[in-house]
């Protein structure tokens, strides 16, 4: 049976873990703070560092999926919101990071690193991979430093759109609308409304069959506003972050 590692790449945080064919986890999975400023080298290194930590535990890996925030396409990074930052989400942005990682092959720089076979996707897409049944239209919405987001339909999934830049309110992006640190300053309650209101505008949008609300705060939305989401709408754990790493390879037709 093969065994993949899959690290879920966060603005606050790198989750990582060792997952066989079935999706369950080989053994206790770690996390790690992300460390700014964030180039591209940084993130090879520390990659690499997670891997050799779980081997001493687990085993070696066959393979290696990565999620990342931001826009990843075939591999490459298009865009990433955080790790172009001097220290960290919401802080500024640093030039020479900015152009370090636009168009950065993390695909195949982590594949060389490694010596393994590399999946890179965004963060949501592995995510979900955990999370859908392949019926119908299927969206995945992660709540943690930003907004992340993945659609699925019929378990294939849709090319990735960067929902967390859009504007929602008063120019602000839904990063700044629901992210952690709006999370913080507003409270859980008023955070929740405001995660509700979301989802009810975003419904006509999609007209989804099933709604996946994943990610570290998805745990944190309070009664009230959960009471309100709708029969269409799934609570899910965080850890399907980590745990949708081999599924990701049968989606993703790899």
């Amino acid at each position: 049976m093969s065994k993949t590692l899959t690290i879920d790449c966060g603005g606050g945080g790198l989750k990582a873990g060792v997952v066989d064919d079935s999706d369950a986890l080989v053994c206790r999975p770690i996390r790690i703070p992300t460390p700014y400023p964030f180039p591209p080298e940084r993130f090879v290194r520390s990659l690499l560092d997670i891997d050799e930590q779980l081997a001493a535990e687990c085993g070696a890996a066959d393979r290696i999926t990565v999620g990342m925030p931001g826009m990843i396409r075939h591999g490459v990074v298009v865009a990433t919101p955080h790790y172009v930052t001097t220290a960290g989400p919401q802080t500024a942005v640093d030039p020479g990071l900015l152009a370090a990682w636009a168009g950065y092959d993390a695909r195949a720089a982590l594949g060389r690193a490694f010596g393994r076979p590399v999946l890179v996707l965004n963060d949501a897409e592995v995510h979900g991979s955990a999370l859908v049944d392949g019926t119908g239209l299927e969206l995945v919405l992660t709540l943690g430093t930003g907004l992340g987001s993945a659609l699925f339909d019929d378990g294939v999934p849709a090319p990735h759109l960067e929902l967390s830049h859009a504007p929602v309110r008063r120019k602000r992006t839904y990063d700044r609308y629901v992210g952690e640190i709006q999370r913080r300053e507003l409270g859980n309650a008023k955070w929740s409304r405001r995660v509700l209101r979301m989802v009810d505008g975003l419904r006509p949008v999609f007209h989804w069959d099933r709604l996946f609300l994943g990610g570290g705060n998805s745990a944190l939305i309070d009664p009230p506003a959960l009471a309100e989401l709708g029969d269409d709408v799934t609570i899910v754990p965080n850890t399907a972050g980590v745990t949708g790493g081999a599924r990701a390879w049968k989606l993703m037709g790899q």
